[in-house]
């Protein structure tokens, strides 16, 4: 999640927006994947204007899981933007979020704007061809898939990112093969499906002119 928040905004910046993010990282080390301690997130606030802080409410969530959901959901104003892998909602998972119900039916996301994305299921049907490409690591493009998707909604292009992922996965085809498709994958989702009435674009700031860092 660390990778893609970090892409995210570096395309952001490239498309000459102000930016300010907020790496939230696992409260502990190794935490078991899919529990509260184990969720991992980045925030990223992106303008046409200086922007100093990066922010204090969310206009859209993305939720690969329900520990995600339940840690996040109380930054989201409300009819903000809601996307959830519906396929990591089954009643192991919301075990593991030590839920009792699954906050996609019982009412704790009806403020929102809810986008439900077999996000499982599709980034493998993206990926399936690639040979040597395991199981393990096919689930593991699916925060490309979704980077894709965010890319669509709010009008990013995709080449500062492919070209990230050819220097760090070059010397592993497959798995750059595979990132790649995810990430296109994730932006034709978004372009094709009608869950969204329309996706969003944010001018370039008004930036004093010089050399910026990446720090």
């Amino acid at each position: 999640m660390q990778i893609v928040g970090g892409q995210f905004t570096n395309t952001s910046a490239l498309h000459g927006n102000d930016v300010a993010t907020f790496p939230d990282y696992p409260a502990e080390i190794r935490a078991p994947r899919g529990t509260l301690a184990g969720v991992s997130g980045f925030q990223v606030q992106f303008a046409s204007t200086d922007i100093f802080t990066p922010g204090d409410t969310l206009n859209a969530l993305v939720a690969m899981n329900p520990a995600a959901l339940v840690t996040n959901i109380g930054d989201l104003e409300k009819g903000g933007i809601l996307i959830v892998n519906s396929e990591a909602f089954k009643p192991r998972d919301l075990k593991l979020a030590r839920l009792e119900t699954n906050p996609l039916e019982d009412g704790t996301v009806a403020d929102f704007r809810l986008i439900e994305v077999r996000l499982d299921t599709l980034n493998r049907e993206a990926v399936k061809d690639i040979e040597g490409l395991s199981s393990k690591l096919q689930d593991r493009c699916k925060n490309f898939f979704a980077l894709g998707l965010i890319y669509w909604l709010f009008g990013r292009e995709l080449d500062a990112t492919l070209r990230f992922v050819d220097a760090k996965f070059g010397n592993k085809p497959a798995v750059k093969a595979a990132n790649e498709r995810s990430l296109r994958a994730g932006w034709y989702y978004g372009e094709t499906t009608e869950a969204f009435v329309h996706n969003y674009q944010v001018e370039p700031a008004q930036l004093t002119p010089g050399t910026y860092r990446n720090i």
